[in-house]
Order: C-alpha cells, then sequence, then structure tokens
C-alpha cells in the first residue's frame, strides 16, 4: 500500500513544466518561419512524405505486437488508491477536469474547452460526473465508473451542478486536480463558498508517481520501439542535412514503429548546447556534434531518450566532455536508490561536473537545469530529481536521467536514459550509450 503524501512534499519550486517538449519542438517551426527553411524543407514537427522516406525509416515495421493495454479492473484499482489517499489526508472528494488525470482514472478522454466536464471522485462511493446536456449521450459511451451524470444546460451554471454534488454527498474538504483552470476553481468557490477547496497533487501524484506491472511493460515497450527508431534516424545522417530534415526522418520512424505523438528535437554543432533546441538553421558538417533528444508514447505511455554523437570522427575535446557526461548520468543512477531523498540523485550528477570545473549549480558552462523528471502518462510529471526535493525514492517511480553539459559557443552533450525503481535499486528502460560512436552500446 502507498504512503500518504503530504503537501509539502509538492510544494514550492515542484511545479508543473508549463510546456512540453513536443509543444516546444511546434513552437521552433513558428519562431523560425517557414521560409527561412528555404524550399522542400518541411516545419518542424511535420513527419516526412511517407511515399519518399530514407531507406533505413522505410526498412522499419511496427514493433507494439503483443501490449496489454491498462485494464478497467487496474483503473477501479487507482480510483480505490486515490480513495485511500484521501481519506488518510482529510480531502472528501477530488475535482478532475479533461487531462492525464481523467484517463489514468476513468479512462475517459475528453477535449477541455469553456463548457465544464469534470469527475467528482469521492473518498467514498462512486465517481459523479458534470456534463454539457447536450454532450451528455456522447459521455455515457465513454463513462465505465459511475452512473451519476448531471448535466447543466447552455444558459445554466455548471459550478452550481458541481456544488450540488458535493452538498448531496457531505463533502466539505475538496481537492482540485492540478490542471483544474482558474475560472473552474472561481466558480466553484463562488457557488460552494463553504467547501475547502485545497490541491489534489498529494493525492494525483500519489497514485501515479509508482507505476504497476502493467504501466512499466508498457514503458518499456515504448523505450524500445524508440531506440529502434533511434538507429533509423541516424543511419540517415548526411553532410548538408539541416536539422529539421533529421527531425522528420525521427517523427517518420517513430510512426513506422507504432508510437503515437511523436516529437524530437535536434541540435548540431553549436547549437546541441541549447538544451530544448535553436531556431538558428542548422545544415550538418564533418565533425559536428549531432544531439537528438525524442520520444512517443504507446497506449497513453511515454518514452523520452537523448543520444549525442559526431557526425563523423570525434575530436579529443569532444571525447574528453561526452566521457565526463557519462560519468555524471552514471552518478545519478548510482544514486537512485530506494529511500534516497530526490534531490541526493541531482547532487550526485552535478558534483561529477563541479570536482571537474563546470558550474557549480546552474551556473554555465554546465548543467543548466535539474538531473531528471518523473514520466509515465506526461512526459514531464511527478517528481524530480533536483535540489531542494526531500520525496523519498520508491520502488515504482520512473524519472529520466539526464544530466547534460553546456558550453555555448561550442557544444553540448546530453545522454539521457530512463530508468524505474525496484526493490532492488534503479533499472534502465534503455541501453545506455558505450561511447561517443557508438551511441547504441
Amino acid at each position: 500500500m502507498l504512503q500518504a503524501v503530504t503537501w509539502a512534499t509538492f510544494s514550492g519550486i515542484f511545479t508543473r513544466m508549463p510546456i512540453s517538449r513536443r509543444e516546444f519542438t511546434a513552437s521552433l517551426a513558428g519562431a523560425m518561419g517557414v521560409a527561412a527553411l528555404g524550399p522542400g524543407h518541411l516545419v518542424a514537427g511535420t513527419p516526412a512524405d511517407p511515399c519518399h522516406l530514407p531507406a533505413p525509416v522505410q526498412a522499419l515495421g511496427n514493433l507494439t505486437g503483443g501490449i496489454a493495454p491498462i485494464t478497467d479492473a487496474e483503473r477501479r484499482q487507482r480510483i480505490e488508491q486515490a480513495q485511500r489517499l484521501m481519506q488518510e489526508l482529510g480531502i472528501s472528494a477530488i475535482v478532475v477536469e479533461p487531462g492525464t488525470s481523467m484517463v489514468y482514472y476513468t479512462a475517459v478522454s475528453w477535449s477541455p474547452s469553456e463548457r465544464t466536464f469534470a469527475v467528482v471522485i469521492p473518498a467514498r462511493g462512486e465517481p459523479s460526473w458534470v456534463c454539457p446536456g447536450f454532450e451528455e449521450a456522447r459521455a455515457r459511451e465513454l463513462i465505465r465508473f459511475g452512473t451519476d451524470v448531471r448535466v447543466w444546460q447552455e444558459d445554466e451554471n455548471p459550478f452550481r451542478v458541481i456544488a450540488g454534488i458535493l452538498r448531496d454527498r457531505g463533502l466539505g474538504k475538496v481537492g482540485l486536480e492540478e490542471q483544474v483552470r482558474f475560472f473552474v476553481q472561481d466558480g466553484l468557490r463562488k457557488e460552494a463558498p463553504s467547501v475547502e477547496l485545497v490541491s489534489a497533487t498529494p493525492v494525483t501524484a500519489g497514485c501515479r508517481m509508482h507505476k504497476s506491472a502493467a504501466e512499466l511493460a508498457l514503458m518499456q515497450r515504448a523505450s524500445d520501439i524508440t531506440i529502434a527508431a533511434f538507429k533509423a534516424a541516424f543511419a540517415t545522417l548526411q553532410e548538408g542535412m539541416t536539422q529539421y530534415d533529421l527531425q522528420n526522418n525521427m517523427l517518420a520512424a517513430l510512426t513506422r514503429v507504432g508510437g503515437s505523438d511523436p516529437w524530437a528535437l535536434v541540435g548540431f554543432g553549436q547549437y546541441s548546447a541549447f538544451p530544448h533546441g535553436s531556431v538558428q538553421p542548422q545544415q550538418l558538417r564533418v565533425g559536428d556534434i549531432v544531439l537528438l533528444d525524442s520520444g512517443c508514447a504507446l497506449e497513453g505511455y511515454q518514452s523520452d531518450i537523448t543520444r549525442t554523437t559526431v557526425f563523423g570522427k570525434p575530436s579529443a575535446r569532444q571525447t574528453e566532455i561526452w566521457n565526463l557526461e557519462r560519468r555524471a548520468q552514471d552518478a545519478a543512477f548510482a544514486a537512485a536508490q530506494v529511500g534516497r531523498p530526490c534531490e541526493s540523485v541531482d547532487a550526485a550528477a552535478r558534483k561529477v561536473l563541479t570536482d571537474a570545473g563546470f558550474g557549480p549549480d546552474y551556473r554555465l558552462p554546465g548543467l543548466p537545469h535539474r538531473t531528471g523528471h518523473g514520466i509515465g502518462m506526461d512526459g514531464h510529471e511527478w517528481t524530480y530529481f533536483v535540489r531542494g526535493n526531500t520525496t523519498p525514492i520508491a520502488p515504482g517511480m520512473c524519472f529520466s536521467d539526464e544530466p547534460m553539459i553546456a558550453i555555448y559557443g561550442e557544444f553540448g552533450i546530453r545522454l539521457e536514459d530512463c530508468l524505474y525503481i525496484t526493490g532492488d535499486g534503479p533499472r534502465f528502460f534503455s541501453q545506455q550509450s558505450a561511447a561517443i560512436d557508438r551511441p547504441f552500446g
């Protein structure tokens, strides 16, 4: 049984990222402008023409056969675990809008809009739903947990309907899932002024941080197919290609192996120092560092891997920094032991780099960001390998391990593999890179 999670675990700097890498990838193209790419180049985030793929990509096939989706029985267990946590924390219900947590608990995928659609999961009993009246039939097709579906018409107040559920069930202290929008919070506060509204994060993150065997199996397969796509994309490297050529080849490769929602970030040469890519036009030259950060989803579970190599023969300087980065990644992995605070992992990686003359702290040249993030149904989710996070590492937690070295004006090196925690310590989903010229072991 999971331990209760206190709000202190999630306060302060441990906020969710407002933009995903996938969203950032698309934004790069907008900032760049299509015209700047030149004739024949696709907008960032757009897959290559499936009829004219490079041979290594064309040779790929779907690798998702035999996967086992999450069952409703497991989702029922998730709801029950949330209810146990609510009871331990003195929370009488949580309110969840459309998004990852709604899918996690109920399998209902719904596009958020100005029309409020929400589920109220009480500490005891079945969930209740709030739905626009004209969407009731579609909602009932999707809803698998709970039969109490309350509708509101276009000229009615949906927050009064939510307040009615709370009143009817005698619910007083209500947690709001972290993606509940302000207008929903504000409307509910006005319609239910006696209800104490608190964060539901200790409940939702308290469940989602700890992956089941079924979740880990999906994440393992997502990682496996991503590595297959990496190998094909790296086989397409050629002098003169742009970062968007490689990006598009990677997106196409991920699609062919069966990945959903593929994304990719690419940096060549000095632009590999930009942690999430640069809008500057880049053409690959012999001797350039190549950094590719990419992933996809499989049955809603994410992969996130970065490989850094060199196009051509690596220099002594490139090899030296690559080897240092690998030592920092190894130190983080070794520190990720059950019971130790998450911040100790960041400290271990950062010490390797500081001892080598980089940093200190987040100063450049050095490691400009945290060592790792949680991963699961979201690419970035609770909890994080970052200074100040005292959350104890526990079995079932999943993280990225990516202590980058950024040297602006020269190059950057990032090796990123995701890991999961077992009772005996950490395990990688993917095999680490063996050397700068052997990115796949």
